[in-house]
């Protein structure tokens, strides 16, 4: 199991095969909250225009920008993108890119510091420089980058050759994560993507060569056809290029949501069984070469950010994961991009050609969001903090938002049965998932979701999520 040297253990391990049976329900990510099924259209323009209106003059601000083109598409994705055959879609994208930057510049206040920057996709790097140049003029028109400002993107090192690296560095790219996901052939031939230790190997190296070495690598399990030694193998042969960061997510089948994935033999699928011993064997092997296990699938090296914020308890969490961003404001750019401010969520038109329509006429392209209320704040705190600590004091967060310490007493007794299993221990209002029942955490979490459990009785049996597990 990965180890955790706070987190302690249940006196008995955990019969893991009763557990997946009993708590392989459909939930949320969490990468926000409420999250994005409660989203609704009664967020518009206006109130995003006034949301960026009532932002503090001087405030930090993060931003995500989505670039929803790839070269081909893989068949695991689940990512708002599609394929761009020619250079044209890409160019015209780029163009309208800095024109929706301009729309929200006209709303926003003074000396806004940027200190987070994410370009992702798809697959960003199917910009050209010229389109990054735009871009990047338009966002330092708009925002002062702070000194130590990340700025981040997201690779297909089967597309992303020197001269594209360069083009990276010169723009001031400073972190970049490399798509592997497996590097078994018939792994990658049931995914829809051939991809060579030799071609990450290359990028990675060209990264660092050209001065961008904080290099994160992504890996997947529960894809078809791993067992524990494709598995093994892909994770030996990233821990050779010696990653900042390892992402390990769980494949998440929903073919009622993205079509394509249906391409996938169901079949060939690992069980929860076997999904659960890949996630477990890829935590033992990078525990093992001394990287910090960070909340539910993000490993860090101990001199990273990330693993030093996960032990200070400050890590966040937002639509790209777990992330070291603690700005008040995360402003979206592009199709489908999402944006949270301090009064609530905002998604952008995820329709390419409708956000390109809407943009054109002058428009803030918004689709749908949703405002918080205070409880939905401490909710969010709450999972936050047990997805990125597994442990949380449910009455001090409860009066740190103003609300009585008693607050959570039904869905501390709607926990009983999660304590008696072991995948949670408690000491007064204080919660901890220990270590090897770090995989249920999202089961956990979904104790305190209040919208969650409304659509479960309004709408039963509706496929919203993928298993927790």
């Amino acid at each position: 199991m990965m180890t955790s040297p706070s987190s302690p253990a249940p006196a008995a391990p955990l019969d893991t095969a009763a557990l997946l049976a009993r708590y392989s329900q459909p939930v949320p990510r969490y990468t926000s909250y409420p999250t994005a099924p409660n989203f609704t259209p009664q967020v518009d323009a206006q109130t995003y225009a006034l949301w960026l209106k009532s932002i503090p003059e001087g405030s930090a601000v993060s931003i995500y920008l989505h670039v929803p083109f790839c070269a081909e598409l893989c068949l695991y994705c689940g990512c708002q993108t599609a394929v761009a055959r020619s250079r044209s879609p890409v160019k015209a994208y780029a163009e309208r890119l800095v024109q929706e930057i301009a729309l929200v510049r006209a709303h926003l206040p003074a000396h806004l510091k940027l200190t987070h920057l994410h370009f992702g996709g798809g697959t960003p790097t199917m910009l050209e420089d010229e389109d990054f140049t735009a871009i990047m003029a338009a966002l330092r028109e708009t925002f002062i980058f702070a000194p130590d400002a990340e700025i981040a993107i997201e690779i297909d090192p089967r597309v992303t050759g020197a001269d594209k690296v360069a083009v990276l560095a010169r723009h001031g790219f400073n972190r970049a994560s490399l798509g592997v996901q497996d590097l078994n052939m018939q792994v990658q031939e049931a995914i829809g993507r051939l991809q060579s230790e030799e071609e990450t190997a290359q990028v990675a190296h060209a990264l660092r060569a050209a001065g961008i070495h904080a290099v994160n690598l992504d890996l997947m399990y529960g894809l078809p056809h791993q067992d524990l030694a494709s598995v093994r193998h892909s994770v030996e042969a990233a821990l050779k290029l010696e990653p900042d960061r390892v992402a390990v997510f769980g494949y998440a089948h929903v073919p009622w949501m993205k079509k394509h994935q249906a391409l996938i033999p169901e079949e060939a699928l690992p069980g929860p069984q076997e999904r659960f011993d890949q996630a477990e064997l890829v935590g033992r092997i990078l525990t093992g070469h001394g990287y910090h296990a960070v909340g539910l699938d993000h490993f860090a090296r101990m001199e990273d950010p990330m693993a030093r914020q996960a032990a200070e308890g400050t890590l966040k969490r937002n639509f790209q994961g777990y992330t070291t961003d603690d700005a008040p404001v995360l402003i979206g750019f592009g199709a489908s991009s999402i944006g949270a401010l301090p009064q609530g969520y905002v998604q952008n038109i995820p329709s390419t050609p409708l956000w390109h329509k809407a943009v054109e006429a002058g428009q803030l392209p918004v689709a749908r969001g949703v405002a918080v209320t205070d409880e939905d704040r401490l909710r969010r705190a709450v999972i936050e903090r047990l997805m990125c600590d597994l442990r949380v004091d449910l009455a001090g967060i409860a009066a740190d938002h103003g609300f009585p310490p008693a607050f959570f007493e039904a869905e501390l007794e709607q926990m009983e049965p999660l304590i008696a299993d072991g995948l949670v221990l408690r000491e007064g209002q204080v919660l901890q998932v220990p270590e090897q029942a770090r995989a249920f955490t999202r089961v956990v979490c979904a104790i305190f979701d209040a919208h969650l459990a409304r659509a479960r009785i309004a709408e039963p049996g509706r496929k919203r999520h993928a298993a927790a597990v």
